[in-house]
């Protein structure tokens, strides 16, 4: 009795795949993602970051004291990404206010009366307009309303140009995708299911089928 074709094609592929080692997820997904990585680092354009600082200080009142200056500077660092801030800023800018919002980051000490500006952009000139826009609408906020609080805002530091940018290099990017391809791929090791006994031994043998009498005869 022979096999039919299209079933011993079936055997001999099933048996090339079992005889191919299960270690090869891991270096074919660190290639792919060292390949996908390097492709994102080289096609998205560089990005910039300036960043400008102020300081809070007391406003000439005698009842103020550092622990207030702390406390505003937290609160004065919320109200930077608000519309009131940023639609001051954007006219120093160049820039909408939603652009601002998206690529402008601003951070408080809790140590410090100081409020850190980033910006974020292609141009490295951008970033400085854009980080000094929204310090200075801060600046000009404060002084609105220092009788009130007894605070105001100085400018600690302008942006400087940067010379390099902020993020991540095509070569960086290639390793990141290395290292998260090769992850994947050792987690899909570990969850993919056990083969049966059956399926990771040898093929088993043809048992004959059994001859007519007549044949025998």
């Amino acid at each position: 009795m022979t096999d039919n074709p299209a079933q011993r094609d079936r055997h001999r592929a099933s048996a090339r795949a079992r005889r191919l080692p299960s270690w090869w997820l891991m270096p074919a997904g660190a290639l792919l993602g060292a390949v996908a990585g390097g492709a994102y680092g080289m096609v998205k354009p560089p990005q910039y970051t300036a960043t400008s600082s102020v300081v809070a200080v007391a406003a000439g009142r005698s009842d103020v004291d550092c622990a207030d200056a702390l406390g505003f500077a937290q609160a004065y660092g919320r109200v930077a990404p608000q519309l009131a801030v940023l639609g001051d800023a954007q006219v120093a800018a160049g820039v909408p206010a939603a652009k601002l919002r998206k690529n402008v980051q601003v951070a408080t000490s809790p140590d410090a009366p100081m409020v850190s500006v980033s910006a974020t952009s292609t141009s490295p000139a951008q970033a400085v307009d854009m980080a000094d826009a929204v310090s200075g609408a801060l600046v000009t906020q404060a002084s609105h309303t220092k009788a009130t609080t007894g605070i105001r805002l100085e400018r600690l530091s302008r942006a400087l140009k940067p010379t390099e940018p902020s993020s991540v290099s095509p070569k960086l990017a290639g390793l990141v995708g290395a290292s998260a391809g090769g992850l994947l791929g050792g987690l899909v090791l570990l969850a993919r299911p056990r083969r049966a006994a059956e399926e990771d031994g040898p093929g088993q043998p043809t048992v004959p089928a059994p001859t007519h009498a007549a044949d025998a005869r």
